[in-house]
């Protein structure tokens, strides 16, 4: 299968530093690669309604933000988490596509897990701190997602920035960058389950 990676931008700011990195960052993929880039404000998820529990867990119409989501995250082989650090975690935009995760686990059909299973999730984010633990919450979000799935998780690259721009002077996240998809990502556990 050849690789498509989904770049889901999660920020509420167009070209932030988020989205810098990450396209600094698929600057690197081969040509024959893929890209499909959605930013989610401009599609904007209704709030998430918890059916586990009911029967009408239908599929989202094709031309809603919920299908849109739904028809590129099953088509990708590669998921791009692009969201900055936010209070120490996604942020609320990227929540919610997450959240409607939950939904797809149950709708007829689908088959999400079994799709995404052995797929790989990668994170990408700017915070404005220079200690990068700060967003130890944010890649456990991320790697716990992907061990549910089955995932494979490629892990996160991080990189300074608060006001615009101040990505472009982190030279050592921007080194970063050239190589991260370029790595081997192993699947992932959940921190119970590593040795």
């Amino acid at each position: 299968m050849s690789r498509r990676f989904l770049f889901v931008l999660g920020s509420a700011r167009t070209e932030g530093n988020t989205e810098l990195l990450a396209r600094a960052a698929a600057e690197q993929l081969p040509d024959d690669v893929e890209q499909r880039w959605i930013r989610l404000a401009e599609h904007p998820l209704p709030d998430f309604t918890d059916l586990r529990h009911a029967s009408d867990h239908a599929r989202p119409p094709a031309d809603s933000p919920a299908g849109l989501l739904l028809d590129a995250t099953l088509a990708a082989t590669d998921i791009v988490i692009a969201s900055p650090l936010y209070w120490y975690s996604v942020s609320s935009l990227t929540k919610r596509y997450l959240d409607y995760w939950s939904g797809w686990l149950r709708t007829p059909g689908l088959d999400f897990r079994a799709t995404l299973s052995g797929r790989t999730l990668w994170g990408i984010a700017a915070l404005a701190d220079s200690e990068p633990s700060v967003a130890d919450p944010y890649a456990g979000t991320l790697n716990n997602s992907a061990a549910y799935m089955g995932m494979r998780f490629g892990g996160v690259l991080l990189g300074n920035g608060s006001a615009p721009g101040d990505i472009l002077k982190d030279t050592d996240a921007l080194t970063r960058a050239k190589t991260f998809f370029a790595q081997d990502a192993p699947l992932a556990r959940f921190p119970h389950q590593v040795a």
